[in-house]
């Protein structure tokens, strides 16, 4: 009885075990730049792309715009300005997406630098247009140029700095 009990329980655990792995979503790890097709805008620092048929969601490096769609705050001033810009520059474009050394943050989102077909870099474009600032709580590659992006995005008065 004791014998028949524990293998319908290890038989139990085992197939819940199975499942779990099967319906587990696989993160890829990319090492070289990767094209992609930007499918939509989440807001001015996320986006989601198609990657060779996989949805991939992307958290643009080194960039942090208002909130729009955060659950526990309001939409802050020049979030939906920033959500715009982002989707006029990619929603239906193809992209290139290169990583930095942390290819996903705690959300499971790919990392990334993402540049427009014409070379354009948008994670830089956002700041230098001031919908968006310098996120530097991470070290990344372009932080210093990002830095001076926002300066003088602000001694400009764009965007936010108006």
């Amino acid at each position: 009885m004791k014998k028949s009990l524990f293998i319908t329980i290890l038989t139990i655990t085992t197939l819940l075990f199975l499942s779990a792995l099967t319906n587990a979503k696989t993160l890829y790890n990319y090492i070289k730049p990767v094209s992609a097709t930007c499918i939509r805008a989440i807001d001015g620092d996320t986006i989601i792309v198609n990657i060779a048929g996989k949805k991939e969601r992307v958290r643009l490096i080194g960039v942090d715009t208002p909130e729009t769609k955060h659950p526990r705050k309001p939409v802050q001033y020049f979030g939906k300005e920033a959500s715009m810009f982002t989707a006029n520059m990619v929603e239906g474009k193809k992209v290139r997406l290169e990583v930095d050394q942390n290819q996903r943050d705690r959300y499971k989102r790919l990392l990334a630098y993402v540049y427009l077909e014409d070379g354009t870099l948008l994670n830089a474009e956002i700041i230098k247009q001031g919908y968006g600032h310098t996120y530097t709580k991470f070290p990344f590659k372009y932080m210093h140029e990002f830095r001076q992006y926002e300066r003088e995005a602000r001694l400009m008065k764009r965007g936010l700095w108006k």
